[in-house]
């Protein structure tokens, strides 16, 4: 079996990924705890250059993060570099319901058809699990009043959708024809024809798209506070962004920074009340009203951004050692473009009241369809629906 060594964090949502695409594929690491052994941080820095975790070694070869380790699988890189290597499918396998896409839409849909005995089989994606996978503390999600971390609320979440008769694959779908009935839907490693589908593929997060941006990610740019934010610990730290995601993100990050800088394009948050005031109230945090990152400073590593006040026109060199982006998300629905009707800006159209969108069969839910709420609990609400929609069409059809 092939040497592995993987530095990560516990509290790291991409090191869990890493180390459930390794599991997946029999393997097995060593595994370097950079909190419980500060010293060893160094040692990770001096051998990849890079500040993130995790960082992953596959024999001689630094293969880099989860990102990095996502694009071999999906480039079918992966395997010829691990041993044994992973076996694929053979042929087609027939199903009553395929769900694309995983979080708290597509585990509640496996959950409710797996107990209507559709047997479902989930393509979660390899970043199954969702955007709550890089979310801290989920404090109103119900049933949880001490708060849940993001990871262990989806962990919960697949394992009682499994103990139901849900399959779980960790792969992406690469190609769906939803033309014809049964739908076909290839993986990174399976094909299948469906009777009904739905659709939970959620959303993504954005990046400001400079330049500088996608240099030093890896180097100080972040869209994780909890996997990165302690590895700059002592430092300044900015945060882009105006919402939720963007406040919790400057809360976390204020445990470890010497101040936080919040830089937003209006003069108001769009994140809830009780957010904005615990991000108002705390000492670490200062606000960069009316403002834009024009680049992000530093050749190897991050040293500043640069802002620009455009109300005013001025523009201001931030020093700071690490920029966190928390600008939004875009729906993951291109698969489904000219097979499904979707919006100006990619959500999925179903008619109101139901998860039911243009193509007979095939239905939709969660975030990849919810420009305006975009929680947990509608999404997992809305996976409920799904499943009944599709349990109730199955037996129209005369599938049982």
């Amino acid at each position: 079996m092939t040497d592995i060594v993987m530095y990560v964090k516990q509290t790291c949502p991409y090191c869990v990924m890493a180390k459930r695409l390794l599991t997946d594929k029999g393997q097995e690491w060593t595994e370097i705890d950079i909190e419980r052994e500060p010293e060893r941080r160094d040692e990770m820095v001096e051998r990849s250059g890079r500040y993130t975790v995790p960082q992953i070694w596959i024999g001689p070869d630094h293969v880099g993060g989860f990102d990095e380790l996502h694009a071999l699988e999906r480039a079918g890189r992966l395997d010829p570099l691990l041993a044994p290597v992973a076996g694929g499918s053979d042929g087609e396998e027939r199903v009553k319901l395929a769900i694309i896409g995983s979080g708290p839409a597509g585990y509640t849909a496996a959950l409710y058809a797996a107990r209507a005995e559709l047997e479902p089989v989930v393509i979660g994606g390899l970043l199954a699990g969702g955007q709550l996978m890089v979310t801290t503390d989920v404090e109103n999600y119900p049933g949880f009043p001490e708060a849940v971390t993001g990871p262990e609320l989806m962990e919960r979440f697949e394992a009682q959708a499994v103990r139901f008769g849900a399959r779980v694959l960790r792969e992406d779908a690469t190609s769906v024809d939803l033309s014809k009935r049964p739908f076909a839907i290839e993986s990174d490693s399976h094909s299948f024809l469906a009777d009904s589908v739905i659709v939970a593929t959620g959303a993504s997060a954005k990046w400001l798209g400079l330049e500088s941006e996608t240099k030093l990610q890896n180097r100080g740019v972040s869209a994780c506070a909890t996997c990165d934010g302690a590895l700059f610990k002592g430092e300044a730290m900015a945060v882009v962004g105006g919402g939720d995601t963007a406040m919790e993100e400057a809360l976390f990050l204020a445990r470890y920074a010497t101040e936080v800088t919040v830089i937003h394009r209006r003069d108001t948050l769009r994140a809830s009340k009780i957010m904005q005031e615990r991000a108002f109230e705390h000492p670490k945090i200062r606000f960069a009203w009316n403002s834009q990152v024009e680049e992000v400073l530093g050749d190897d590593v991050v040293t500043g951004v640069r802002v620009r006040n455009t109300a005013e026109g001025r523009v201001e060199d931030l020093a700071v050692g690490a920029l966190f982006v928390a600008i939004g998300h875009e729906p993951n629905t291109a698969i489904f473009r000219e097979q499904l009707s979707l919006d100006e800006v990619g959500y999925i159209k179903v008619e109101p009241g139901t998860t039911r969108t243009t193509v007979d069969g095939v239905f939709a839910c969660g975030d990849a369809t919810d420009p305006v709420y975009r929680q947990a609990v509608t999404a997992a609400g809305t996976g409920c629906m799904a499943a009944i929609d599709a349990e109730r069409w199955l037996a129209a059809q005369g599938i049982e």
